[in-house]
């Protein structure tokens, strides 16, 4: 008689992140859970075992809050499927998506239910959801809040897609009021149109690209928000802070009692305005990445806790579309492709500033998981998902953008030297990506078990990849 596989895994290691640092311990598996931290060397029944080697650590799986997957209607430019392997290979195991670039976009309840049904074909990590706040559906944002979404979304500049129209100050204002009553939270593409340059072709130098985009921009629709959320008492969120010199008035704000969260990116943290080449339009997004100055002052606000979460604003496109006008900066789709590279990516640039791991893992967990309200995510404890990542952080990894695992085959990381690699992901206790799972190299393991999350707290097994 053959006897059953061992109920539990248990995963030892000499460097766990508990929230605050590294401590030896062993992590205690079962159904899907954590149940136990225990001592490293603590002995544990009829339990599968794994060391984590020496040279590597244990993390919470990480939770990257904005996420563009497009999926359906623009799946070419990216789908479930491919966005969430790339999620796992960097060690992410939740996801939320934003409400555009897909069609129908998720400013319906209806349309939240199109794009859950795509999902849940080929999600190998947990998504949830945000909504859109559009022109069209001020004054009906409950059937979406009631749905489940975290939160709503809005462009106070033209979003780049038709369907997803952006508001004016006044409807901010009245965006703001209905999701405060409703006690959800507004997150904000602040850039103000007044400021900006034309649309149009600007050639393909990035200095134009940048003038057109100044950080006066970010800098005015912030007030606004701050603004709107200090009047109405509403939670607000600034998406994809790339002005490190508004950092002064959200501090401001937040002495004031204004209920308000900043996020930044890994490619402001990591890139420079100055080192960007001509026609390399893979480095086009909106906002803008700026001078190295700027990045320096980003770095500040994340030493002194200004800075809520590190996420990637993943939004990529075809390569025809990045590379439209031959490089133009104006012609080009904008945005970055770096789902897969972020924690390597902000590692090796905080490594060279001295500054430790332990300081930047927050905002790759617990941040964004506050920031989008999601519960019991981004931490190793007790009752917590077995989510799960083994982090090396001295492996050397050579980006090269054809062997990512999102869709498409360009990305502003593509040539650059990392430190610091996942190896392993755990998905509620099963392996989702293991770098060393075939001879072939990197490799995600096993099939689509990702689950569609909800702000009431409901969740949705996920059924086999359907591609």
């Amino acid at each position: 008689m053959t006897a059953s596989p061992p109920s539990r895994l248990v995963v030892r290691a000499r460097r766990v992140f508990d929230g605050a640092a590294f401590v030896p311990a062993a992590v205690v598996v079962e159904n899907g859970l954590v149940v136990a931290v225990l001592d490293e060397e603590a002995p544990v029944a009829d339990a599968a075992e794994l060391r984590v080697p020496a040279d590597a650590v244990l993390l919470p799986g990480l939770v990257d809050s904005h996420v563009h997957v497009n999926e359906p209607g623009r799946t070419e430019w990216e789908g479930f499927g491919s966005a969430t392997r790339a999620a796992a290979a960097g060690g992410v195991t939740t996801i939320v998506d934003m409400p555009l670039n897909s069609i129908p976009p998720t400013t319906t309840a209806a349309a939240l239910e199109i794009k859950r049904a795509a999902a849940a074909a080929s999600a190998r990590v947990d998504v949830g959801f945000w909504g859109g706040a559009v022109p069209e559906n001020l004054g009906g944002l409950a059937p979406l809040h009631e749905a489940g979404v975290y939160g709503f979304k809005c462009f106070l500049a033209p979003s780049g897609v038709d369907e997803f129209g952006h508001l004016d100050r006044e409807q901010l204002r009245l965006a703001m009021g209905e999701v405060a009553a409703l006690g959800s939270r507004l997150i904000v593409h602040a850039e103000d149109p007044e400021l900006l340059g034309a649309d149009g072709a600007l050639g393909r130098g990035y200095d134009a690209f940048l003038a057109s985009r100044p950080a006066t921009s970010e800098a005015s629709a912030i007030e606004a928000v701050i603004d709107a959320a200090r009047a109405t008492g509403a939670r607000a969120h600034i998406l994809h802070l790339s002005d490190a010199r508004s950092l002064p008035a959200i501090r401001a704000a937040r002495a004031a009692g204004v209920d308000l969260t900043v996020e930044t990116c890994p490619h402001y943290l990591t890139i420079i305005a100055e080192e960007i080449p001509d026609g390399a339009s893979e480095f086009k997004c909106c906002p803008p990445i700026r001078e190295a100055s700027n990045r320096d002052l980003l770095w500040q606000g994340i030493i002194d806790g200004t800075i809520d979460a590190i996420v990637s604003d993943h939004s990529p496109s075809t390569v025809d579309l990045k590379r439209a006008g031959d490089g133009d900066f104006g012609l080009a789709w904008g945005g970055i492709s770096g789902l897969q590279v972020g924690l390597s990516a902000v590692w090796t640039e905080a490594r060279e500033r001295g500054i430790p791991l332990e300081a930047i893992l927050p905002l790759f967990t617990a941040g964004p998981a506050a920031v989008a309200g999601l519960d019991a995510v981004g931490r190793i404890v007790p009752g917590a998902p077995a989510h799960l990542a083994v982090f090396a952080p001295d492996d050397v990894v050579h980006v090269d953008a054809r062997e990512l695992r999102h869709r498409n085959p360009i990305s502003a990381y593509d040539g650059r030297v990392l430190t610091g690699r996942v190896r392993r992901t755990w998905l509620r206790g099963e392996v989702v990506f293991a770098a060393d799972a075939d001879a072939a190299g990197d490799a995600v393991a096993g099939a689509a078990t990702g689950r569609l999350l909800a702000r009431n707290g409901a969740l949705v097994a996920v059924g086999e990849d359907a591609s």
